[in-house]
């Protein structure tokens, strides 16, 4: 089982003024440190594309340093008990002479040892803690550390204050309950972005890339409450990876992968419904779906007004009513993109994370052999629902489009989260989507939706011609499809 103990969460300088008045730090003292963390690495950045860290902590006149490995993660990778981490020896001045021995890992050590002329500091990050051991109950100690700083590279500096909970003693409820509780009076957000990832950003004075979903790891006998709990922290992962580019960009590809984070983690709640208590599923399934309706408002509207306006463009009537559309449409999608910011940067959405990742990480273990039953029982109904809806809409049920590309993308889902444990069947399930059939679907449902949308936009008649246009070519759609599967 994983075992959560440490929480980062990021707060504005405003609130971190307030932190040391609150009750639960009454009763202790603050210890008051000066950092200076120096990260090194290769000019080339070696050691960030192998997820290594040196790093040298001074403190006051003490210095510290140590090898780290898998150091880039994020909120919802949680941080166990036992990581790769080694103290070792540096020398005084620069450059700098480390003494990689302690390193347990051969080949680590002899990789770290023959770059050791080439690393220098990469960044710097400066700051001030103050850290206070609470004991909130009997048996319970987590240190709280407030740390109020920079991040330093090459001349530019991005501003660091954030809270850390480490856990002393007692279990990661304990570790939660405290979040919670501080999150009541303070707004805080359990942070997405590790500090060094961050750093290396500041570096390279990188824009922020929308981020994809990545593989979820299943081994032998993994119970299906685990394989869950993986699967769920890595659609928070994704969904996190991309929360930045929301609130700072207008990219609609950072919408598009908050959505699919979110489509993904409600299917697999769905998937594992019969599994899991009642409570977690009528809890918080309402909620991702409120954001998920949110996030497709902002989709929608994004869609229409960067693909498919342009492509219908020729079609389109000249005159007042098109230049209204493609007004209507802009305005629409700059309400969305700010109402989705604003959801954001909300207490409601940070405690939802925090919530959440505590639920998950305390659901009670199931067998394995409930994994590979619903596994095997769910891939054969959702290729049986998907395999009647299509002969429906071959055989002439327009309606069938929409509930044809749902049930595709539980179905592509499905095979996603178990391709791992039945590899035949996922082969041979796989073919739906290798006849380019759910593409079609997609440019059906975005032609149905744009008909919707222009009716919205331009009501009544002066919106006729245009949503005819649009009826033509999802006809002809429908007919290039069903011509298309008679061959």
């Amino acid at each position: 089982m994983v075992i959560q103990t440490e929480l980062c969460l990021s707060l504005t300088p405003g609130v971190a003024n307030r932190l040391a008045r609150h009750p639960l730090l009454s009763d202790a003292t603050a210890v008051r440190e000066r950092i200076v963390d120096l990260c090194y690495d290769t000019p080339d950045l070696r050691l960030r594309r192998e997820q290594v860290l040196v790093l040298c902590r001074k403190i006051g006149a003490r210095c510290l340093a140590s090898v780290s490995r898998a150091v880039l993660t994020d909120f919802a990778a949680p941080k166990c008990a036992c990581p790769a981490h080694w103290e070792i020896a540096r020398e005084a001045g620069e450059p700098a002479r480390f003494d990689f021995s302690p390193v347990t890992e051969r080949r680590l050590r002899q990789w770290l040892q023959s770059l050791h002329a080439d690393l220098q500091v990469t960044f710097t990050t400066s700051f001030t803690r103050n850290a206070w051991l609470l004991r909130p109950h009997e048996g319970v100690r987590i240190e709280l550390m407030l740390d109020r700083g920079w991040i330093i590279c090459l001349g530019r500096r991005q501003a660091l204050c954030e809270i850390g909970l480490k856990l002393v003693s007692g279990s990661p409820k304990d570790l939660f309950s405290l979040a919670s509780e501080l999150q009541t009076d303070f707004s805080l957000h359990p942070e997405a972005i590790a500090r060094v990832e961050r750093s290396y950003r500041v570096l390279a004075d990188e824009s922020l890339p929308a981020v994809k979903s990545s593989p979820v790891r299943i081994d032998a006998g993994t119970s299906a409450t685990v394989y869950f709990r993986r699967i769920a922290l890595a659609c928070l992962r994704h969904l996190q990876s991309n929360e930045q580019g929301l609130r700072q960009g207008d990219d609609p590809e950072f919408v598009h992968q908050a959505r699919a984070a979110i489509r993904r983690l409600r299917s697999a709640i769905r998937i594992w419904r019969p599994l899991l208590p009642k409570d977690f599923v009528s809890r918080f399934d309402p909620r991702w779906r409120t954001l998920a309706e949110q996030l497709a408002e902002a989709r929608h509207w994004e869609v229409f007004l960067t693909a498919t306006l342009p492509t219908i463009a020729a079609d389109l009537p000249e005159g007042v009513a098109s230049a209204r559309l493609a007004n209507y449409a802009q305005r629409r999608s700059v309400i969305n993109r700010e109402a989705v910011r604003s959801t954001l940067q909300s207490d409601d959405y940070s405690r939802l994370l925090l919530g959440f990742t505590a639920a998950v990480l305390a659901l009670p273990e199931r067998d394995a052999a409930c994994l590979e039953a619903r596994a095997r029982a769910l891939l054969d109904t959702s290729a049986a629902e998907s395999g009647r809806l299509a002969a429906q809409l071959l055989a002439g049920d327009d309606s069938a489009a929409d509930r044809l590309r749902a049930a595709y993308k539980r179905l592509r889902y499905a095979l996603e989260f178990f391709a791992p444990m039945f590899a035949d069947q996922s082969r041979r399930d796989g073919r739906v989507a290798a006849n380019g059939l759910p593409e079609l679907l997609a440019r059906l449902n975005e032609l149905a939706r744009a008909v919707h949308l222009t009716e919205e936009a331009l009501p009544g008649e002066p919106g006729e011609a245009i949503r005819d246009g649009l009826e033509r070519r999802r006809k002809a759609l429908l007919a290039e499809l069903r011509a298309g599967s008679s061959t």
